[in-house]
């Protein structure tokens, strides 16, 4: 063996002029667009779009379009949260009851103890970040998985909106609070109209747009992101290279439960009442919106725009449906295809988007 046998070849990992790490290498826009997590979501909105652009003539007026997109800011609201959640590897199915939850709560402290309405709300906002804490501590401290745990808060948060609604209200709905301090301001900021060009757009559509680029940067940007894809693609690795999983996860159950905050304070300044049994089977529509944007259900893969399209799509079949003079009894039939094909196309994008790395 000669001196020049002991000569790396040319283009060999750690050779001069040769990266040694992948995120070195120079990347197509082709290549780095079918790696995009929520591709498959854009292709299938961009279809859903022209669908009912050619089916319903009312679909494409600015009103129309503006119901579309409070449909889907209610839904993405929460959808973008969970969606982070499940980058990390983990469910929540009390998301739906604990949107009903934190409104039943802003209502009747407000009632009950005659304070000023922005009391209620934050006494709220207290009592659901504290369910979001429970979830968390209970998953990190505990063996059974996420599924299990979220279930039975979901039991209990389910029965105590309705025990203790009919408790204290006496009915299964709580007590009017449009007449009491503070409604008004409040109603302006979670369930106002802002009017662009003579159309009037839901105030749910500027929290969506904000919860969407929040957590994009914290994703993106920030090493909480970098610990959320760790977290779900390897637990045990991610702890391994000092990732603290315990607080990450318990940090994002609180994000689920800050958008639920959210959510339950626009179902209370929009109808003034709540109904203690609402929000039940909504936290699938929250996971199937994430799903759809390319949120994987094994974790470590996915984005809040993703889901956020996700939510659009739900936005746009539930008002097509509407729009073109459908039957609604088959919008869940609907949403199931757009869930089955969500998920081939973005199976497809993700092993294409392999294939040419």
């Amino acid at each position: 063996m000669t001196a020049k046998d002991l000569v790396p070849a040319p283009g060999t990992p750690g050779t001069p002029g040769t990266p040694t790490d992948e995120r070195l290498l120079k990347t197509s826009p082709v290549k780095k667009l079918m790696g995009r997590p929520e591709l498959g979501s854009v292709v299938g909105a961009v279809a859903v779009f022209i669908f009912f652009a050619i089916v319903a003539d009312s679909f494409l007026r600015t009103t129309s379009l503006a119901t579309v997109l409070y449909a889907a800011s209610t839904i993405g609201i929460m959808a973008v949260p969970v969606a982070l959640l499940m980058i990390g590897g983990e469910f929540d199915l009390s998301a739906g009851v604990m949107v009903t939850t934190s409104a039943l709560i802003s209502s009747m402290f407000s009632y009950q103890m005659t304070a000023n309405v922005w009391v209620g709300v934050g006494v709220s906002l207290l009592a659901t970040l504290a369910i979001g804490v429970f979830n968390g501590v209970m998953l990190t401290r505990t063996d059974p998985p996420s599924f299990i745990i979220t279930l039975g808060t979901f039991l209990m948060l389910t029965g105590m909106n309705l025990g203790f609604t009919k408790l204290i209200s006496g009915t299964v709905s709580t007590k009017s609070i449009s007449d009491m301090e503070g409604f008004s301001s409040a109603k302006e900021v979670f369930a106002s109209s802002i009017t662009i060009g003579g159309v009037d757009f839901k105030i749910t559509i500027v929290w969506w747009l904000a919860l969407i680029a929040v957590a994009t940067w914290i994703l993106l940007r920030t090493r909480v992101g970098n610990w959320i894809f760790a977290v779900g693609g390897g637990e045990d690795a991610a702890r391994a290279v000092g990732v603290p999983v315990s607080a990450t996860k318990i940090g994002l159950y609180m994000g689920v439960a800050f958008g639920a905050w959210i959510s339950g304070q626009h179902l209370l300044f929009s109808y003034d009442v709540v109904q203690s049994g609402e929000g039940v089977g909504n936290e699938l529509i929250y996971i199937i919106a994430a799903v759809i944007g390319g949120c994987l259900i094994t974790g470590g893969y996915g984005s809040a725009v993703g889901a956020a399209v996700g939510a659009l799509i739900f936005g746009m079949v539930s008002k097509g449906i509407v729009f073109a003079e459908w039957n609604p009894d088959w919008f869940k039939f609907f949403l199931g295809v757009m869930l089955l094909l969500a998920t081939l196309l973005n199976h497809w994008v993700r092993k294409r988007a392999e294939a040419t790395k």
